[in-house]
């Protein structure tokens, strides 16, 4: 007699996908255990889920399951987000929200690695300094009031030509003393940034401005001035009171906006960039620049070199007729 014998039936099994926990889970520890504010969540969860859309439909697995998540795939995602015109900045925030999401996989929930530790962030460019070009700069400077204009124009000129011949900053000019401009030496004490005092030299127009401006301020604002000479404030209003930056950005505001000169920014830093593009247009030593500048780093001043390479490229496109020739 045949026994049969009743075999259990076999089922494949799928196994079971994690879905959202993961990531629940870390909404979860961003709230409860690192005491995160809801808006900085929501940031998180923003940036996640834009990763998990580019998972789940452009990337070769189509799978958003994090512990299948290789370096690949975030330089591809990195990738698109560029492509489709996104602003560096927020392509570095949505790298970070990334790093502290996989930084808690690998901690809190097995992560064997963390595919974001390798990851290197897009590099944010430094934008050029605004300058104003030597022709418009000369213009401005050139347009010297009469004898007989008031107290605040012959200053407010001075203001301007100090600038651009001295590359000085504006705090540092606000608080030059009468005592740190000698018209002997011709020469500037300039206290800059970190109290680093630093020497600049100027010119025989400079100097013959500085005595001009002195001896109307003396008939301007009186014998307080010559009282206090070399502790008082350099550059005054006409009541003896100190600038302050409000006024000092004003007036140089008005000379560039009347001259229509071609800058984005018109402010009195714009005036410190010409000043050094300048420069090195006309063959000043980089390191001589940097010192002028009051920099302590020479990539600082590096900067203006990119200025003065434009400058030959835009000279080149205009004068060379072969530079030309594709384009007419």
């Amino acid at each position: 007699m045949t026994t049969f014998v009743a075999l259990a039936p076999v089922y494949h099994i799928k196994a079971p996908t994690r879905g959202n926990m993961p990531y629940n889970a870390f909404y979860t520890y961003l709230l409860n255990e690192i005491n995160s504010s809801p808006h900085t969540v929501s940031a998180y969860r923003c940036d996640i889920t834009q990763f998990r859309r580019y998972l789940t439909s452009e990337s070769p697995h189509h799978n958003d399951d994090p512990y299948s998540v290789k370096l690949e795939d975030l330089r591809l995602w990195i990738a698109s987000l560029s492509a489709a015109g996104m602003k560096t900045t927020t392509i570095i925030r949505k790298i970070q929200s990334l790093r502290v999401f996989f930084g808690f996989m690998e901690k809190r929930r097995g992560l064997a690695g963390n595919p974001t530790a390798l990851l290197s962030p897009p590099r944010i460019e430094k934008p050029l300094p605004d300058y104003i070009r030597s022709e418009e700069t000369n213009k401005i400077i050139d347009t010297s009031p009469d004898d007989n204009e008031n107290f605040s124009s012959i200053r407010d000129h001075l203001i301007l030509t100090m600038f651009y011949s001295t590359g000085i900053r504006a705090a540092e000019l606000i608080g030059l003393l009468d005592a740190d401009v000698d018209v002997v030496r011709n020469e500037l004490k300039v206290l800059g940034k970190r109290n680093k005092e630093r020497t600049i030299p100027f010119g025989k127009e400079l100097q013959e401005m500085i005595i001009r401006y002195r001896t109307i301020r003396s008939a301007t604002v009186g014998k307080q001035s010559e009282q206090n000479a070399g502790t008082t404030t350099f550059f005054v209003r006409p009541d003896g009171r100190p600038l302050y930056y409000g006024l000092v950005y004003k007036v140089v505001r008005s000379a560039l906006d009347t001259a229509q000169v071609n800058s984005r920014r018109h402010s009195p830093h714009v005036l410190r960039h010409s000043f050094a593009t300048d420069m090195l247009n006309n063959g000043a030593d980089l390191s001589a620049v940097q010192q002028l500048l009051g920099h302590q780093s020479l990539a600082t001043t590096q900067r203006y070199t990119h200025l003065s390479y434009r400058e030959l490229q835009n000279n080149y496109k205009l004068a060379h007729p072969r530079a030309k020739k594709k384009e007419d």
